[in-house]
């Protein structure tokens, strides 16, 4: 086995001490020789960098660690290129946010108009990347984690040759609480995970080839049932008993969006974003990793969100690594693993990690409503991808319309102005 150098586009990223705990806990089966943090940033690498160092240096396994604002000198000689960017900062998720609540529409940086807009921003930087991999580390793959995933795994897939896995902490969160509903470990439960990336639901759960379904259903349903009794009138969105019964599976969280539109629509309408909390969070996040004495993630870094960011990545590239067929909840071309989609098109499903990277497992159909709404999105991801790459401005319109969280057809053409407008200069060939 050859030494393997991990790249991490983004380096500066307040998640970042999670990748590196995750990479150093499986340094042995990875054989890992270097990480190397890139970012544009230089004050914060200026951070992340030397506590990923002291990480390093406590774990006494000699793992170098490196940062740059040279993509080039980060990407040489990877095996493996981890993408966390954020085209924009903070400062653009919160103007993605504001879009949506300036037209009446979710607010999201993931979802809705400003899951789009943030896209178009990060479509063309995701190539630009993947060009970088394959002249400078050709044959690495890459781990893109950069929202919205499923999207921007869309588009490296389809308009690249660089091996490409996309991948979200969620899968690993939804299995992790089924499991402790159900007493057991991670690792004996199996789930049949269907959809795309922040539209997915579980619809069955096994446990040593028992279905448990029946069971983590009602679990769900009396959660959800406790968590409306003690729920303030001002608070977030929640999932009823009803809902859960009418779905008969484990809907992913941000499904929310889609089936409690308008009661998020009022919420919003109420609360600050959440781009402007996790501003504060993140400086305070930067202000303690600072601290020389620290060489550890810190416990503090758990309200940032992403729980299981570093199972997901790490995991994944020792089991690429190693070869082991370990099934991952991952984001790749569908290949026949959801019947009556595309082959080409990326869903997210389980799939053995073989020697060649992903192999999705089929899943059963998707019952109607379900399916309606995946290829409606599925259809909505391809046109926002033909609108980034070549710069379609139509193409950008009919995502917008064509989203059940987008703006009416004549409303469209004002929001697609106003993000334009917010946008101007980030938006590759669009402007």
């Amino acid at each position: 086995m050859t030494h393997v150098k991990v790249c991490v586009i983004g380096g500066g990223s307040t998640y970042t001490p999670e990748l590196v705990d995750g990479l150093l806990r499986r340094r042995e089966v990875l054989d890992l020789h270097e990480i190397h943090l890139v970012d544009h940033d230089d004050a914060r690498l200026a951070v992340l960098g030397p506590l990923a160092a002291r990480m390093a240096a406590r774990d006494g396994g000699g793992v170098a660690v490196r940062w740059t604002t040279d993509r080039s000198v980060g990407i040489a000689g990877s095996r493996f290129v981890v993408s966390q960017i954020r085209v924009g900062g903070m400062a653009a998720r919160e103007r993605d946010e504001q879009l949506g609540r300036e037209f009446g529409l979710i607010g999201q940086e993931t979802v809705g108009v400003g899951g789009f807009a943030n896209a178009l921003r990060t479509i063309p930087v995701a190539l630009d990347i993947a060009a970088d991999v394959a002249r400078w580390a050709p044959g690495a793959t890459v781990l893109n984690f950069t929202n919205p995933a499923g999207l921007v795994t869309e588009a490296l897939c389809r308009h690249t040759d660089v091996p490409t896995i996309g991948l979200c902490n969620v899968p690993w969160t939804v299995k992790a609480r089924v499991a402790a509903s159900l007493g057991v470990t991670a690792e004996d439960v199996d789930v049949d995970y269907v959809g795309l990336n922040h539209l997915s639901w579980v619809r069955r759960v096994s446990v040593a080839g028992t279905d448990r379904t029946p069971e983590v259903l009602r679990g769900l349903e009396e959660r959800t049932s406790r968590v409306m009794s003690s729920a303030h009138a001002d608070g977030e969105p929640e999932w009823t008993p009803a809902a859960i019964r009418l779905l008969g599976a484990i809907p992913n969280y941000y499904l929310l969006y889609y089936y409690e539109t308008d009661a998020w629509v009022r919420f919003q309408a109420a609360h600050p974003t959440r781009a402007s909390a996790v501003q504060e969070i993140e400086a305070a996040l930067l202000r303690r990793y600072a601290d020389p004495e620290l060489t550890e993630k810190p416990v503090e870094l758990d309200s940032r969100g992403g729980a299981y960011y570093s199972e997901a990545a790490a995991a994944l590239m020792a089991d690429l690594v190693a070869g082991t067929g370990a099934v991952h909840v991952v984001n790749t071309p569908n290949r026949g693993a959801i019947p009556g989609l595309d082959a080409d098109v990326v869903v997210e499903v389980a799939a053995r990690i073989g020697p060649n990277g992903p192999e999705p497992l089929a899943v059963p159909p998707l019952r109607a409503d379900m399916d309606a709404l995946l290829r409606t999105m599925k259809d909505v991801e391809l046109l926002t991808v033909e609108a980034a790459v070549h710069g379609d401005a139509d193409a950008a319109l009919r995502a917008l319309v064509t989203n059940p969280l987008g703006p009416s057809m004549s409303a469209a053409a004002a929001v697609w102005a106003r993000l334009l407008e917010m946008n101007t200069g980030m938006l590759g060939r669009l402007g």
